[in-house]
């Protein structure tokens, strides 16, 4: 994450029920994925759950993204 957006995820993020749910949610899924990461093998099932990880993972990026992009056409008010 870029410092400015860093920044504003901090101004926010205890004002912004919203934010910090997509927050928590991707620092929980970056843990998961770095715990399968360190696996050598992963069964067929663990495969699908990673990808489905991921998959969440990005959209509440770009959700996380969506919400900053509204405080930066703010003008970073609130």
């Amino acid at each position: 994450m870029e410092k400015r957006d860093w920044e504003l995820v901090q101004k926010y993020i205890s004002s912004d029920p919203e934010l910090k749910r997509y927050i928590d949610e991707h620092e929980e899924f970056e843990r998961k994925l770095g715990e399968m990461n360190r696996l050598l093998y992963l069964t067929p099932e663990e495969e699908v759950e990673r990808k489905k990880i991921q998959k969440l993972k990005l959209a509440g990026r770009d959700r996380i993204e969506a919400i900053l992009a509204q405080y930066r056409s703010q003008g970073g008010r609130g």
